[in-house]
């Protein structure tokens, strides 16, 4: 019965810790093209294939088009956010070109523990 309980504890931690590891704050400030990140900053063409790391991370091909709505700051600049269709991640912005640039003046703002979350269908998921 010890034996069944030290595992099951052992699984609890190991989760919990992915569960921590997986919602790492990337950076506390990105900069946006307005105060809310709502408008899309620029377009821009992936030069490479790029998978990601974890679920907060947009996967991509060679040639496909991503709209950047952020780009973290300060302790984190090679990271930007986007979407390609109805996906939405951070990807780096050395996998990319910049095609449009729709916003010249950028915002800084802090960012939010909601930031570095998964969404999954409108949903956030802790993993």
């Amino acid at each position: 019965m010890s034996k069944i309980l030290d595992q099951r504890i052992l699984l609890l931690v190991i989760s919990f810790s992915a569960s921590v590891q997986s919602t790492k704050v990337l950076s506390e400030w990105k900069k946006c093209g307005d105060p809310e990140c709502e408008k899309a900053m620029s377009r821009v063409q992936a030069t490479t294939d790029y998978l990601g790391p974890d679920c907060r991370f947009l996967n991509f091909k060679t040639g496909e088009e991503i709209m950047v709505y952020s780009k973290l700051s300060r302790e984190n600049e090679n990271l930007w956010t986007g979407s390609k269709g109805k996906d939405f991640g951070y990807f780096p912005r050395d996998a990319v070109k910049v095609e449009e640039v729709f916003i010249g003046e950028e915002v800084e703002v802090l960012t939010k523990e909601t930031d570095f979350l998964c969404l999954h269908e409108d949903k956030y998921v802790v993993e």
